[in-house]
């Protein structure tokens, strides 16, 4: 099979990865050995270095994800082929490895049976020092006489946090960021914070896993309706046919996109379900052919025009663009506010690196709060990480950071099981707190309500503000949209697009959630999502246009102005063992007259290591 080293590297760099050529030539022997495309074998890959808590694309860790993930996958599809042929085949190292570890399971399982004897112990002891895990190697294991390791001992081991020496360094600068010294006023400047919702935001803790099908049904098929009445509107359209009627004129239909299949959207599994008004919610299959340019994901509210000869397929020749709602309108109440430059600064988590539990980036991340002083800080979760190796594998209990350890900061707020210093006395800043589902402390359910804490002194309710997952937030008349789900991961999984020119994958999936005017458009959501359907419809939806977008994500970071939109990942705080980045903004509310083209009140932005 033919492979392209270049569409290696443009997969790479979605995920902000930039290889040497000789890794480059062993991907490309990968994808060739092991029958994969490009596109799939660095999903594995990035998938393989997740799971695994691998730092960096290095060749050992090719190494690693040959041996422990393509050969098993492959001598497993071989082992299937034998049983159904009859006989064993030839036993490779990996077949060998397996029946090992299936020996020493079911020996494990009977000792636990009988009672040792006081000589010789077959059986490992399990101590908090030295765990029994079914992660750990055999001694006996073939793999652990050939690995990489055994040849090449003294490996380099992956950077830790403290001895980083990119600390500071801009990353990615927006507007007239060069030269602009960074500093707010703190708590001297006049800032108005409202948390906006539609109509009214999620502020508590709701009952949640019991929603019938027939809600979940209603709450799609009114979105179909409401954004199908918008463009409809919008792009004078007449009437909707019905999805399955005859047609030898081209006709134009209302529906949303789906898979025919459980497995990933493909141009050849396109299928588009009618709104229950004109379709009763029939479905036909969608020949994308015709079709020059298009970018598709399941869930999208989609207008399509096309020829329906027999009834069974479409031909799709148009897809019409999603219209955006309109940006936040000064009122009498904004009237009062001032026009004044402030500055936000903003960090996702983990705080802490995989190899710690420790907050030591938290902490360094005070030190440039207090040397900075912005006017807001948006921190986003998890505070907590449920997928910290620490927390799935715990060996101790977690720490407990307390106030006492953080000299700057005046008071706390408990958000379990780890207390968060709220905003240091120093600096005054108004600090907003987002959830993550990710949480390890937190409800793991979408929309997320806000943390909770009674116990917040009344000196710093004017400052801190906890928020739900997703919000919207006004300061000073200037619209934020925040979320701390990985969407551009999410939906950059599962769409599909052509284009005759050049196309960025995160301009088209930001642009996808302005115009589907959700902060979660993507059906079905991914696996670990549980969404509650009828807080989404209300707790879940885009009130505005945000003036300012914030998408914390694994993938690469960026600043980017969709539709007008000023659209910012500022990445995570730390990756892996080693730090990560935070975003920082000046903005300004702009002074329009009426007729005049508006302005977008974002006047510099820069993503950061911490």
């Amino acid at each position: 099979m033919s492979v392209s080293a270049q569409l290696l590297v443009e997969e790479l760099q979605i995920f902000g990865l930039d290889c040497e050529e000789a890794l480059i030539e062993k991907l490309v022997e990968l994808c060739i050995l092991y029958g994969q495309n490009e596109e799939g074998m660095v999903e594995e890959l990035i998938a393989f270095c997740t799971s695994t808590h691998k730092d960096g694309l290095t060749l050992d860790t090719l190494n690693s994800f040959e041996h422990e993930f393509l050969s098993k996958r492959l001598s497993k599809a071989r082992h299937s082929a034998s049983k159904d042929s009859g006989h064993a085949g030839v036993r490779d190292i990996v077949s060998i490895q397996e029946l090992i570890e299936v020996e020493e399971e079911e020996e494990t399982l009977l000792n636990s049976y009988t009672t040792p004897s006081k000589g010789s112990q077959k059986r490992a002891i399990s101590t908090p020092e030295t765990p029994l895990t079914k992660r750990s190697v055999s001694s006996r294991s073939p793999h652990q006489l050939l690995s990489p390791s055994s040849f090449s001992p003294s490996a380099t081991p992956s950077q830790k946090y403290n001895s980083r020496n990119n600390r500071g360094e801009v990353v990615t600068s927006f507007g007239s960021a060069q030269g602009v010294s960074w500093s707010g006023r703190g708590g001297a400047g006049n800032i108005d914070l409202k948390v906006l919702g539609c109509p009214e935001p999620l502020t508590g803790s709701y009952k949640s896993m019991f929603q019938k099908l027939s809600d979940i049904r209603e709450v799609l098929t009114c979105k179909i309706e409401e954004l199908g009445s918008e463009l409809k509107e919008h792009y004078k359209i007449e009437a909707f046919t019905p999805v399955l009627a005859l047609a030898q004129e081209p006709v134009t239909l209302l529906g949303q996109i789906g898979c025919d299949s459980n497995g990933k959207l493909n141009n050849k599994s396109v299928i588009l379900e009618g709104d229950r008004e004109h379709s009763s919610g029939a479905q036909i299959p969608v020949d994308l052919s015709e079709l020059k340019e298009y970018s598709l994901f399941p869930g999208q509210v989609v207008i399509m025009e096309g020829i329906n000869t027999t009834g069974k397929k479409l031909v799709a020749t148009k897809v019409y663009e999603g219209v955006p709602l309109p940006f936040h309108q000064p009122t009498d109440e904004d009237a009062v506010l001032d026009f004044e430059q402030n500055m936000v600064l903003m960090a996702c988590g983990p705080y802490t690196t995989s190899d710690s539990i420790t907050y030591d980036p938290l902490l360094d991340l005070i030190a440039v709060i207090n040397r900075d002083r912005p006017d807001v800080c948006i921190l986003f979760g998890p505070f907590l990480d449920a997928k910290h190796e620490q927390v799935e594998w715990p060996t101790a209990p977690p720490p407990v950071v307390s106030v006492t350890d953080c000299e700057p900061w005046a008071s706390g707020a408990q958000i379990l099981p780890f207390r968060f210093p709220p905003a240091p006395s120093s600096s005054g800043s108004c600090l907003v707190f987002i959830p993550s589902l990710r949480d390890v402390h937190h409800e793991a359910v979408y929309p997320q309500p806000p943390f909770s804490y009674s116990d917040l002194p009344h000196k710093d309710k004017t400052r801190v503000h906890l928020v739900s997952e997703p919000c919207s937030i006004s300061i000073n008349g200037v619209t934020f949209g925040l979320t701390s789900t990985d969407l551009l991961f999410h939906m950059g999984a599962e769409e599909i697009s052509c284009s005759s020119g050049t196309s960025d994958r995160f301009s088209r999936i930001l642009k996808h959630i302005l115009t589907q005017r959700s902060y979660y458009p993507l059906y079905p959501p991914q696996e670990d999502m549980a969404i509650d359907y009828e807080n989404f419809c209300a707790y879940a939806q885009l009130p505005v246009t945000p003036d300012i977008l914030i998408v914390p994500s694994e993938l690469r970071h960026f600043v980017k102005d969709i539709l007008g939109c000023v659209c910012v990942n500022p990445g995570r705080l730390t990756k892996g063992q080693v730090g990560g980045t935070f975003g920082r903004l000046y903005f300004r509310r702009q002074q329009t007259a009426e007729g005049e083209k508006r302005q977008s009140p974002c006047v510099s932005a820069q993503v950061v290591r911490i």
